[in-house]
């Protein structure tokens, strides 16, 4: 099919009619597994690096493990922006078997560094594939899941992230003991786990179809359709194949003119000019809920350490119920996201975070939470905040059109770590050093009050997503004038 051609297409339409089954079960698993492997990560490094600043292990200095953290991050960036470019160009298929080779590459070969150099590029090339599997990821769940349940649906995958978490956590308890494992071997052992479970998700993968939406986008209709009517037999059996003529005639078509590409001039016109008022919905969404999150996790251990005297190796037992909390949010109220809507979930969720961190930091200042309240506290506050951060995720994947939704998610997953995930850590890493419960207490309210002003945003510009067609929430950019 050339370039340019003009097709009517019913694969968005058939996509979204499909009944829930086995086959999207099979894309939860395989896909969402990116966000496991992440919270792994992430908490393995963290639980990782007082052990090797040991003369045993890689003897880093405390300032090399913070700097191996921000390679980590700053390769999650890049992978972002360059893999999420790919997903867009050369499909998404392709870039989600492409990024989770260089994770399973790169956590597989932190395991055998043996110096701080060695360490922070290994680190890096995980973060990039990370990084890479959002922009991959995220866009092809949307694409693939109906309409009427892709809230939900994206809100846990996102929150599995705290199982990842849980799952680092519960290892480290092990790993780490030198009464089960030797030290010098035991960190070695830990990388290995996020390896291991990435071979495993590479095999799930296998299944997973190319998005019929890019398909189509990129004249190749016909493709398109041979994947869904596939999908559709095994659903409907083939004994159901006059009820599922009827459903077919009653859908309504996509119009679109077929591309091979689509240029940075109409990527940047797009993102802040056409749909500015969405970009800057995205930008305050992300970059909030970022700042929040990093604020209080990568400081986690050390304010139960210095303001409440936890040891060094309980932490992580403090860490279990956090992760519950993270994982519970999403699972119990992912299903309002899809039903009261999109704008009123994300203002009460992102508003509610932030008066209850205002709150819990009152009573820490006030000295009236142990380390266990302060936990409970916590596990509460993060049980909303986790499905707030979500759909930010959720947001920047479904507002902008198909063309380019892969380009956008890099986009503010970017924006969201450079400024969240790297101002952050820095910035309540230094209040806690300074020792002052009442700097603190200020840092919660600057986290709170910025999870409020998300939240007056999103009442103010956010976008009535739910039920809703991909194509009707962002008209692909295929589709003008047409």
């Amino acid at each position: 099919m050339r370039n340019g051609q003009r097709i009517e297409s019913y694969v968005p339409a058939r996509l979204d009619a499909l009944p829930w089954s086995s086959w999207h079960w099979l894309i939860v698993v395989s896909l969402g597994a990116t966000w496991i492997l992440d919270g792994l990560e992430v908490t393995l490094a963290g639980a990782l690096g007082g052990v090797l600043t040991r003369h045993e292990t890689l003897g880093l200095s405390d300032a090399q493990v913070g700097a191996s953290a921000t390679c980590y991050l700053a390769g999650a960036v890049i992978g972002a922006l360059l893999f999420g470019y790919g997903t867009d160009r050369f499909g998404r298929k392709k870039l989600f078997f492409i990024t989770v080779a260089v994770y399973l590459i790169g956590t597989a070969l932190s395991g055998f560094s043996w110096n701080f150099w060695s360490y922070a590029l290994f680190r890096a090339i995980t973060g990039a594939g990370i990084g890479g599997e959002y922009a991959a990821i995220n866009s092809a769940i949307d694409e693939l899941i109906p309409a009427r349940v892709r809230g939900r649906v994206d809100l846990i995958i996102n929150g599995s992230y705290w199982v990842g978490a849980a799952m680092g956590a519960a290892a480290t308890l092990v790993l780490l003991d030198p009464r089960y494992i030797p030290i010098w071997l035991g960190w070695r052992c830990a990388f290995g786990i996020g390896a291991t479970l990435g071979l495993i998700v590479i095999f799930f993968r296998r299944w997973i179809p190319e998005s019929p939406r890019w398909l189509m986008i990129h004249g190749r209709n016909r493709q398109a359709e041979e994947i869904i009517a596939d999908v559709e037999r095994k659903i409907y059996g083939a004994r159901d194949s006059a009820a599922e003529k009827r459903r077919y005639s009653e859908l309504f078509p996509t119009h679109i003119r077929t591309r091979t590409h689509t240029p940075w001039r109409e990527i940047w016109n797009a993102i802040v000019h056409e749909h500015r008022r969405r970009s800057f919905l995205g930008f305050v969404l992300m970059t909030t809920q970022a700042f929040f999150y990093n604020a209080i996790f990568f400081t986690y251990a050390l304010v139960l350490m210095r303001f409440y005297r936890v040891p060094e190796n309980d932490v992580g037992g403090y860490l279990l119920p956090f992760a519950l909390g993270n994982v519970l949010g999403p699972l119990l109220l992912g299903h309002l996201f899809d039903t009261i809507g999109r704008k009123q979930m994300i203002t009460l969720t992102y508003g509610l975070a932030g008066i209850l961190l205002a709150l819990a930091g009152w009573l820490f200042h006030a000295g009236l939470l142990t380390a266990q309240t302060q936990t409970l506290a916590w596990t509460i506050i993060f049980f909303v905040a986790s499905a707030a951060a979500s759909s930010a995720y959720l947001t920047v994947s479904e507002i902008f059109p198909l063309e380019i939704r892969g380009m956008a998610i890099a986009i503010f997953f970017a924006v969201g770590t450079l400024v969240g995930g790297v101002g952050a850590p820095l910035l309540f890493g230094w209040i806690i050093g300074t020792g002052s419960s009442t700097a603190l207490f200020m840092g919660y309210l600057v986290a709170a009050a910025l999870m409020i002003f998300a939240a007056a945003m999103e009442a103010w510009i956010g976008v009535a997503a739910e039920r809703r067609s991909l194509e009707h929430i962002a008209v692909p950019l295929s589709s003008k004038g047409l």
